[in-house]
């Protein structure tokens, strides 16, 4: 499949990219991330590894796109959940339970 990343073409092929990942130990991931075999990998050092380029050089979204139309899981960075900001009647209210309703 021919695919732009960085501005520059592509012809990837999904048996290729597990290939040239074979035997890389996957980094850390701390933002989006793929599923190539039973690993995940940081989608910028699958990038580097298929492109040859510099990670500064294409975006995370990029190589993303490609991966996704190749057939590969691709996730995107967890969002920590935020607890509900209580107004301070709220909190009062929750402290001191809520009325019996009849």
């Amino acid at each position: 499949m021919r695919c732009v990343i960085a501005r520059f073409p592509f012809d990837l092929i999904k048996s290729d990219v597990q290939e040239s990942m074979k035997g890389i130990k996957p980094e850390p991931v701390t933002g989006e991330s793929v599923i190539i075999g039973r690993r995940h990998y940081p989608v910028k050092q699958v990038g580097e590894v298929i492109t040859g380029q510099d990670r500064r050089d294409f975006s995370a979204s990029e190589v993303t796109r490609a991966l996704t139309r190749l057939g590969f899981t691709c996730r995107a960075v967890p969002t920590p959940a935020v607890p509900p900001v209580l107004t301070p009647l709220e909190t009062a209210s929750a402290l001191l339970g809520a009325p019996e309703r009849v």
